[in-house]
């Protein structure tokens, strides 16, 4: 990846075309499911989206792999998307937006009360 390609980001642009193109190829039960992953995991995204890259990928390589075996988007997922998204994002260490705001609140309160206190 050159600099270009960081700054314009072309680069996220072809693997999100990469990406999509994987999932027309996927069932339809699958596909719905990865739409909504798609919904439900952007909260985590930073700036760019760029951190959630990986996580799309091992989500992807997920569904691939179980409808390969057979198995129901239900036995992949469980039944409840939304708190699968959140706990693959949460084991890459990603924050959601509310997260990282909270976390400069407190950062600014705790410095604000450093001055008046000390």
């Amino acid at each position: 990846m050159n600099f270009w390609e960081t700054i314009t980001g072309s680069d996220l642009t072809k693997e999100y075309t990469a990406f999509e193109a994987r999932a027309k190829a996927l069932p339809p039960e699958y596909a719905a499911a990865w739409e909504e992953i798609k919904i439900h995991i952007s909260p985590y995204a930073g700036f760019t989206g760029r951190n959630l890259m990986p996580i799309l990928d091992g989500a992807l390589g997920l569904l691939e792999e179980t409808a390969s075996d057979g198995q129901s988007v239900h036995e992949a997922l469980g039944n409840d998307i939304k708190g699968f998204c959140a706990a693959i994002a949460g084991e890459e260490g990603a924050k959601s937006y509310r997260d990282k705001w909270r976390d400069q609140l407190n950062n600014n309160v705790a410095r604000k009360l450093g001055r008046l206190g000390g």
